[in-house]
């Protein structure tokens, strides 16, 4: 079992940044981050391993940064060039490995909005 723990949301105008922030209660192998939308699918954010692979999703390639400290069970994302798309409930994720069971954070808010 993990607990995951967000913070950093809130409410930024356009191309401004947020850092978001996620602790687990121990270590795992991968963490990242998908975001949801109203009326909209969830979608990956970034996620990186252990070993520091890092994968972003299409719609964030450039603006987002994503980090870890493994040594807190922290992982980190730097979100510049912030846009109103990226409005969404952000989600802390955390797995094992490929087939392994998903943990989830309560999720955190990012309005992005003059």
């Amino acid at each position: 079992q993990v607990q995951l723990v967000e913070s950093g949301g809130g409410l930024v105008q356009p191309g401004g940044s947020l850092r978001l922030s996620c602790a687990a209660s121990r270590s795992i192998y991968a963490m990242g981050w998908y975001r949801q939308a109203p009326g909209k699918q969830r979608e990956l954010v970034a996620t990186t391993t252990d070993a520091g692979r890092v994968n972003y999703g299409n719609s964030v390639k450039g603006r987002f940064t994503i980090s870890r400290d493994n040594a807190k069970n922290t992982v980190y994302l730097q979100m510049n060039s912030l846009k109103p798309e990226d409005t969404a409930v952000y989600y802390c994720n955390a797995n094992s490995g490929w087939g392994s069971v998903d943990y989830w954070g309560q999720g955190t808010q990012v309005t992005v909005s003059s």
